[in-house]
């Protein structure tokens, strides 16, 4: 097997350029023509996009039949949303009727796909209570499909999407199971999220943002829950609001920590796509897994 490609196998440009497809800033018509100027080498435009988009098995790293976890699929309603929303609950087995930290997954801007199904699994893995819901239920789910998810998630009412995921919490809240604290985990668009919800929620009790846009400068003053805040090194479509915000915070006692890892690329903990950098990665995630324990226990 080939070795896996990572991000320093391709130009910068380029990987600006997949940024602003990803993010529905270019359609796959236009990232095509404009990727055909890094095309070489017998390697086309359309090699490129598959070359830089997920790859599920590669990233996978808890198998979902892990006799360790329990796993199940939820439907809960949302009233004020829209009307339901489905989820990915995990558990580690061995916690059998004990009550466990809870914690929120939010996917990125394409739903609950198998690289955050993987995400929920391994944070149970690590003791906690982990429930990832799908923006995307009230049009089908995620399709199977990373393009025709990112369509469809552009097409969705976000304050209705954002009461959807109010509604996540308030059930992950009132589970039995859990130990009365919860915290919130998210990536690129779920890291904003995550944000969002530490300016509607003084109960959150811990968030961890991976590289997701910040609310204004204003509503920082309504943090009250403490942020590990995760940064990419080379991002600037995130990292340009970024210091107006920490300033924010900073102004209003927020209690935060920022890290940000040098070199890497926005996206650098999803291990599915040559962005991945795994050093990086891994001191992240050790540092979330640490500050949820740290903040979430009994």
């Amino acid at each position: 097997m080939p070795p896996r490609l990572t991000a320093q196998d391709f130009d910068q440009d380029l990987l600006i350029l997949f940024d602003a497809y990803v993010h529905g800033q270019l359609d796959r018509r236009g990232f095509l023509q404009k990727a055909q100027r890094f095309a070489k080498a017998g390697v086309t435009a359309a090699g490129l996009l598959a070359a830089l988009s997920p790859d599920f098995a590669a990233g996978q790293q808890v198998k979902p039949e892990d006799a360790r976890l329990k796993t199940e699929w939820i439907t809960i309603e949302s009233p004020t949303g829209s009307g339901k929303v489905r989820g990915y609950l995990a558990r580690p087995a061995s916690a059998g009727s004990g009550r466990l930290p809870a914690v929120l997954v939010i996917h990125e801007n394409r739903g609950l796909n198998p690289h955050i199904e993987d995400i929920t699994r391994r944070l149970a893995l690590d003791g906690l209570m982990a429930f990832a819901p799908d923006a995307l239920t009230p049009l089908g789910g995620y399709p199977g499909d990373e393009d025709k998810a990112r369509a469809a998630f552009a097409t969705l009412d976000q304050n209705k999407t954002r009461e959807d995921f109010l509604a996540a919490v308030a059930w992950l809240r009132a589970r039995p199971d859990g130990n009365g604290k919860w915290g919130a985990v998210g990536f690129c668009y779920g890291g904003g999220i995550v944000h969002w919800l530490a300016t509607r929620l003084p109960d959150l009790n811990a968030g961890v943002p991976f590289y997701g846009n910040v609310p204004a400068p204003e509503d920082a003053a309504r943090v009250k829950a403490p942020l590990l805040v995760q940064l990419a090194g080379v991002d600037e479509r995130i990292n340009a609001a970024w210091p107006a915000y920490e300033a924010a915070l900073k102004a209003a006692n927020a209690k935060f920590e920022v890290h940000q890892y040098p070199g890497t690329q926005h996206g650098f903990n999803n291990d599915t796509t040559p962005r991945y950098d795994a050093a990086a990665a891994k001191l992240a995630w050790e540092r979330t897994v640490a500050f949820f324990k740290r903040n979430l226990a009994a």
